[in-house]
């Protein structure tokens, strides 16, 4: 840690300060009576309008690791770095509807987590278990890819020292954002996110003017990248897709529009707004974000041009391709705005943080603690529980950088895409009919983990020097049916999570088919159709904060 880069340093821990004064100041933005219930802790009271929501739900499903890793993607691999655009084009219109029907049967029935719905819609304590424990999974390592894209920063600021004292920085930071949530809850990221998106939209929009005026214009920015992708071994690298990852990049984009909003945090925004018309507000301009997410993907091939490269993690010896877009920004930027950079892409580490955090914490309160701890547990119990919760799952996350391989995060993160897709049948497709079986769902979340994970194993990455766990795209030749293979021979590609979904949903329709010849009960549905529909000022909707 010989070369500290002072001016950007003192830039970045300014604005980090800011923040920081920002997250226990929200304490008391728009409190309500209390703190110790989770309608007010976990999120936000439920009365946040079109504005918050839309910068919370933002600064929830763009973050760091979004903003490092996309174009770091593109730089390296070319034009399946851009998966990003149509999954968040297409992912609105999927869940216009869907998230109106969730948001309205938890406000009736006070539901905090997906979990708490699939409870009530099924009465099976089994399967909300199963939704509750794969909602915690996917999201541990999710909040460990922002520390990657924090990282990312302090290594380029000049922190990439080996062992304790070279994540130090990084420690500090987590400690305050652990504070500040453990006292302030969901309005902590909904304020701060004002602050991060702000500073995204101020660096992103001059650094796709600015620096290719300085670096010869797109043209030349384009034609260096061809020439790169084509001196690369890797025929599927490239400013255009080949026929090999086609069919990948469509069903990666499908697959992850389909998984966002099953994940606990995407949902936690969407349940703390105030009604149904700040949902359709917000789906309507969220997709501003992928105008923003289109131009930040081609920093990757500005980094071509300006031949920056990853700096080496000094921990590992291996260069650290998230350090691209940072390392573009230090050399092109001066100090001063390298820093107000830093700290948005920082920032931008925070806000999603602190809101996995607090999803997670919901569902372990709600769904294991209270159902199979302490019943009888009050509101203020189950708010300390999530607040010691959400202080556990953020270390944990700490941990995940400390003490494992960065890389090998990343990859549980591509994992993460697989596992919480596993949730579509009970949660999202429940939302409009109850056909399928409770126990179809629970066998089917089963057999589309067990295969995501056959798949994901058979899957090696001869970059990072790994045999299995390597990605999440599987060649059509390798895809098998207890030892069939339809497609031998094939090189095209395809995303894992969508073919363990596919058969999911196989195995819940044969068990469904299977229950019902027998006549099993599917227990009991505590919710109406009426419930799919209430609104804001509805007399059905629950008191907000009622014991």
């Amino acid at each position: 840690m010989n070369n500290l880069q002072w001016t950007e340093i003192i830039v970045f821990a300014v604005l980090f300060l800011v923040v920081t004064v920002l997250g226990f100041v929200a304490a008391r933005w728009q409190a309500g009576s209390t703190l110790d219930h989770l309608d007010e802790w976990g999120l936000g009271g439920r009365k946040f309008g079109s504005w918050i929501t839309w910068f919370l739900v933002g600064g929830d499903l763009y973050t760091a690791y979004t903003f490092v890793a996309v174009p770091a993607l593109v730089f390296g691999a070319g034009a399946l770095g851009f998966y990003a655009l149509p999954y968040t084009v297409i992912l609105y219109p999927i869940v216009f509807l869907p998230l109106l029907r969730m948001w309205s049967v938890s406000r009736v029935h006070g539901y905090v987590t997906p979990a708490d719905y699939v409870r009530g819609r099924y009465g099976s304590r089994t399967l909300a278990l199963l939704i509750a424990i794969t909602g915690i999974v996917a999201t541990m390592p999710y909040i460990a890819l922002q520390l990657v894209g924090l990282e990312a920063v302090l290594r380029t600021m000049g922190f990439n020292g080996q062992g304790f004292l070279g994540h130090l920085p990084l420690l500090i930071a987590f400690i305050v954002l652990a504070v500040y949530t453990y006292q302030s809850g969901l309005r902590a990221p909904a304020l701060i996110a004002f602050v991060k998106d702000i500073l995204i939209y101020i660096v992103i929009l001059v650094a796709v003017f600015y620096l290719p005026s300085k670096l010869g214009g797109w043209e030349t920015i384009f034609n260096t990248a061809q020439a790169k992708f084509a001196a690369t071994p890797n025929p599927n690298d490239g400013v255009l897709l080949s026929p090999a990852n086609q069919l990948q990049y469509a069903t990666l984009a499908l697959g992850s529009a389909l998984a966002l909003f099953l994940y606990p945090h995407s949902l936690t925004g969407a349940l703390a707004s105030r009604g149904r018309n700040v949902i359709k507000r917000n789906m309507v301009a969220l997709p501003a974000y992928s105008l923003l997410l289109g131009l930040l993907a081609l920093l990757g091939f500005v980094a071509i041009q300006a031949a920056s490269k990853p700096i080496v993690n000094q921990a590992t010896g291996r260069p650290d391709s998230n350090t691209i877009v940072p390392v573009l920004f230090d050399q092109q930027f001066p100090a001063w705005f390298a820093g107000i950079a830093f700290a948005a892409i920082g920032i931008g580490a925070l806000v999603p943080a602190a809101i996995m955090s607090i999803a997670a914490a919901n569902l372990w309160t709600r769904n294991i603690y209270k159902e199979y701890v302490k019943k009888d547990a009050t509101p203020k119990q189950e708010a300390k529980q999530a607040k010691l919760a959400s202080l556990i799952v953020k270390f944990g996350a700490v941990l995940f950088i400390l003490f494992i391989d960065p890389q090998f995060s990343i990859d549980l993160q591509l994992i993460g895409g697989v596992i919480i897709l596993q949730t579509l049948p009970a949660v999202a497709i429940s939302l409009y009919t109850r056909w399928f079986h409770r126990w179809a769902l629970v066998a089917g979340w089963i057999a589309g983990m067990a295969w995501g994970f056959a798949m994901l194993y058979e899957i090696p990455n001869p970059a990072a020097n790994k045999a299995h766990f390597g990605g999440s795209a599987l060649p059509l030749g390798q895809l098998s049916l207890f030892g069939w293979h339809p497609f031998a021979g094939s090189p095209t590609q395809i995303y894992v999570g969508f073919v363990a979904l596919i058969g999911n949903l196989v195995v819940a329709v044969v068990v469904t088919w299977i229950m019902r010849a027998r006549k099993v009960s599917n227990g009991i549905d505590q919710t109406q159709n009426a419930d799919y529909h209430a609104d804001e000022g509805d007399p059905r909707l629950k008191e907000v904060a009622a014991h």
